[in-house]
């Protein structure tokens, strides 16, 4: 790896893009993510499971988007001029999350990022990487890869390759 690729991966190691879902504050690996747009029209498509809310035409690239809420079992709030679309790439794959409102980029220290707590085996938290801490605020980081399923990824993928 050469000089100018290590200080790039140190540069973007702890930057997260910080979102809510409600009050709860999410971050994600910023590397992860391709663009934020406004909220779009989505178009369902039939047959998906509830959390997909459907695609999006995003200059000519039909886009899954998934309801991040539903995705949560959190219940479902009516989008507002906050509700954005983070386009997030998971393993070549390129599907929008509906969020309530973005936050911020966020550079967060090493020490103050720690392993999740273990909630037993009734509660799948899996998909939660990290816990952060800045200042006052507790942000859950996201391992992508493990958000989905692999028929999950696959189904998404096939829904963007879709004419």
């Amino acid at each position: 790896m050469s000089d100018a690729e290590n200080i790039k991966n140190r540069a973007s190691k702890n930057k997260f893009l910080t979102y809510f879902l409600g009050e709860e504050e999410y971050g994600v690996d910023i590397s992860k993510v391709r663009e934020i747009i406004a909220m779009m029209k989505i178009t369902s498509v039939p047959r998906t499971p509830k959390y997909v809310a459907g695609v999006i035409n995003l200059r000519g690239a039909i886009i899954p988007v998934i309801d991040t809420r539903l995705r949560f079992e959190m219940p479902p709030l009516e989008y507002t001029e906050q509700t954005a679309i983070i386009i997030i790439e998971i393993n070549k794959v390129s599907i929008g999350f509906v969020v309530d409102k973005v936050e911020e980029v966020l550079t967060i220290d090493e020490a103050n990022i720690s392993e999740p707590p273990k909630f037993g085996t009734n509660i799948n938290t899996d998909f939660i990487k990290n816990i952060a801490r800045a200042g006052e605020m507790v942000i859950m980081i996201l391992d992508l890869e493990k958000l989905f399923e692999a028929e999950e990824l696959s189904m998404l993928d096939a829904m963007s390759k879709t004419n």
